[in-house]
């Protein structure tokens, strides 16, 4: 009874967090012409991704479903086009339906162009909560009270800190979008398959890409992980009877969100062209990844043609995605797809085409999964990957509640879990990846310590409490806090004597002891170094 009360209390909180952030302002947009921010909230003549939300309503409520990604006198692609998926399309008929109940002048063709008003703020905000009170929040409940061999103030604490990462909040009840609603789909489908309600996951993860085609990030590792399943039980006998039904749930549920666009091959191939619109360029604006860093030196968007950063990018992309996947479809695991979602994800991101700086969000939800196992890694990730938007953040005047719910995450993380105890090499399952460093480039000699100073010399400036030194210090001595030794990388050991972190004697690798599944995914964990080492 007590967990049902704590764990109401954390999505209570979460709740409150989103609302206070939506009652900022919102929504820069990118000018595709320019390639520049403009300021969304009450500025003609695009307004922003709040209005693109809303003129999608107007468009799916006022024309017909064969006019809603074609161009027309009625239906501007120029203007918000709609670019997303069927599922989106249709969320979007939706939430039409409810605002022409409550005030059709929201959603009247042509005139209601620019709409804004505090009703209708409050309307289009409540469709955001909704949608994450219904999608997302009940995904995060239940994966964190599924989580195995930990206490029930730990699945609580996960929760509270997945539910207060800031990233999400800010895109989301400040910018203006829906990604909770593709990302809630997801992590319903990680639950489906991780706990072997495979047919279920799979409708899940389909609805999330049928909603957002950038789920296409995550779509590798499901694939790997369930072919890898079929194979493991024999492709001759079960394995084959569920790569049949499989087959047949991601089959019939693409007919069922695609069904009204099948009518006409011009009207498949139209919606095709919105969603990949191979035009728009590498990247679009200040984007963390591997071609934005790159084009300060070399502006590879001025000198090749369009299909040659195309067949770059995807070169770049399958082959660094290729080894997580092939060894997760070899050894298929719950842990090894978690993680294979993070390396994944940032495979996406770092080298692919056409990214958004708000695809980050797609890496960040499978290293929210993880968080409890590499706390250290996952929250200075997760940190950075809101300042990694914050270009973005500050073109919507966000300034302010990033700052303070950036901070009221970490407080979070650093109450929940014991970040800063977790550290070696081992732990950080960074092991082989510092070696080969270290190999290559001998200044790198102490690489966690490297890192632990950067997190905290830049995350708290304030006095530390000193440890207190009685011979049952140690590790446990940082559950109420890092001490002035631990922030400099070093422990003490059992007895007095201070213990660099690469030499810490009660170092453990992050697995299970005993279970199959405790292998190290040192590759993976390495790409969480690469990009937060870019941002840098």
């Amino acid at each position: 009874m007590e967990k049902c009360y704590l764990m109401t209390a954390v999505v209570l909180l979460g709740l409150t967090v989103r609302w206070t952030v939506s009652l900022n302002s919102y929504s820069a947009n990118l000018c595709t012409s320019c390639r520049y921010l403009l300021p969304g909230a009450g500025k003609p003549p695009m307004f922003g991704d709040y209005e693109a939300q809303r003129h999608w309503q107007e468009i799916t409520i006022n024309l017909p479903i064969k006019q809603w990604y074609f161009n027309g006198s009625d239906n501007n692609l120029q203007y918000w086009g709609l670019d997303y998926p069927p599922l989106t399309a249709y969320h979007s008929l939706l939430c039409a339906y409810v605002a022409k109940f409550i005030n059709p002048d929201w959603i009247a063709l042509h005139t209601s162009r620019g709409y804004e008003s505090q009703a209708h703020k409050l309307f289009m905000r409540a469709t955001v909560l909704i949608a994450d009170l219904l999608i997302y929040i009940p995904a995060v409940v239940l994966y964190c009270c599924c989580l195995k061999e930990i206490s029930t103030k730990k699945k609580i604490a996960n929760a509270l800190c997945i539910l207060l990462y800031p990233g999400l909040i800010l895109i989301d009840y400040g910018h203006f979008q829906y990604n909770s609603v593709s990302l809630g789909f997801a992590l319903w489908g990680v639950l489906g398959v991780s706990y072997d309600w495979d047919l279920l996951g799979s409708l899940a993860f389909c609805l999330a890409i049928n909603y957002k085609q950038m789920e296409l990030y995550h779509s590798l590792p499901f694939f790997c992980f369930l072919l890898g399943k079929c194979f493991k039980k024999g492709l001759k006998g079960k394995g084959f009877v569920l790569l049949i039904k499989l087959a047949c749930t991601v089959v019939a549920s693409f007919i069922l969100c695609w069904l009204p666009f099948f009518t006409e091959r011009e009207q498949t191939l139209q919606v095709l062209r919105r969603l990949f619109p191979v035009d728009r360029g590498l990247f679009e604006d200040k984007v963390a990844n591997i071609w934005c860093t790159f084009s300060v030196f070399l502006k590879i968007r001025d000198i090749l043609p369009h299909h040659i950063q195309l067949m770059i990018s995807f070169c770049f992309t399958f082959l660094s995605l290729l080894p997580a996947c092939i060894k997760l479809t070899l050894h298929p695991s719950p842990r090894g797809f978690r993680f294979t979602l993070v390396s994944c994800a940032l495979s996406f991101f770092l080298f692919s085409f056409q990214v958004h700086e708000k695809s980050i969000l797609l890496v960040s939800l499978p290293v929210c999964l993880v968080l409890r196992e590499i706390p250290f890694m996952s929250t200075w990730f997760l940190l950075v990957s809101t300042f990694s938007m914050l270009p973005l953040l500050l073109k919507d005047e966000l300034l302010m509640p990033s700052v303070v719910t950036v901070i009221a995450f970490f407080i979070a993380c650093a109450t929940s879990f014991s970040i800063f105890e977790k550290t070696s090499e081992e732990e950080l399952q960074l092991k082989s990846f510092s070696i080969s460093v270290r190999k290559y480039f001998p200044c790198f000699t102490f690489l966690p310590r490297i890192i632990q100073h950067l997190y905290v010399g830049l995350l708290l400036p304030w006095p530390l409490p000193r440890s207190t030194g009685s011979g049952s210090a140690g590790p446990a001595a940082m559950a109420h806090g890092p001490s002035r030794s631990a922030a400099c990388g070093i422990f003490l050991d059992r007895g007095m004597n201070p213990c660099p972190l690469h030499q810490q004697a009660d170092s453990q690798p992050l697995c299970h002891q005993g279970s199959p599944e405790g292998h190290s995914f040192d590759s993976e964990t390495s790409n969480l170094f690469i990009f937060i080492f870019i941002i840098t």
